[in-house]
């Protein structure tokens, strides 16, 4: 996914997850395009789409609005095809340090992929799909 977002014209530095609401119809092609070249089960753009990394982006407010925006983008393009397309919620890592090496907690963690989840599950995955963990 994050290749062929640069390709459609992500800059570096610029939050994948946003591109969710502020560009869909890109998001959607590239589900199109995965689907079309055959795969039977697509990835939300939303591998950093925890609150925990959407902070960086000044993003972590709104990490039920981008989740659920990725789900039904990748939900559209699953459903408007014939054939049988599941849909997964990526959840990555959260890119910081667990105490006592960082000052992450295990409650904070636990709660930024409870609400990544949720934003996901509301737009209609399938299943999760636990990434780099």
């Amino acid at each position: 996914m994050g290749t062929m977002l640069f390709a459609a014209g992500l800059d570096s530095g610029d939050s994948p997850e946003e591109w969710n609401v502020l560009h869909p119809d890109k998001v959607r092609g590239i589900h199109r395009a995965y689907i079309e070249a055959g795969s039977q089960i697509i990835l939300t753009n939303t591998f950093g789409g925890s609150a925990v990394r959407l902070e960086s982006h000044g993003l972590a407010e709104r990490v039920h609005e981008l989740n659920e925006a990725a789900a039904k983008n990748a939900r559209a393009e699953a459903d408007a095809t014939e054939q049988t397309v599941v849909v997964a919620g990526s959840i990555g890592p959260t890119g910081q340090l667990l105490e006592p090496l960082g000052t992450l907690t295990k409650e904070e963690a636990r709660q930024s992929f409870a609400d990544q989840a949720a934003g996901l599950a509301a737009g209609g995955v399938d299943m999760f799909w636990i990434e780099t963990m």
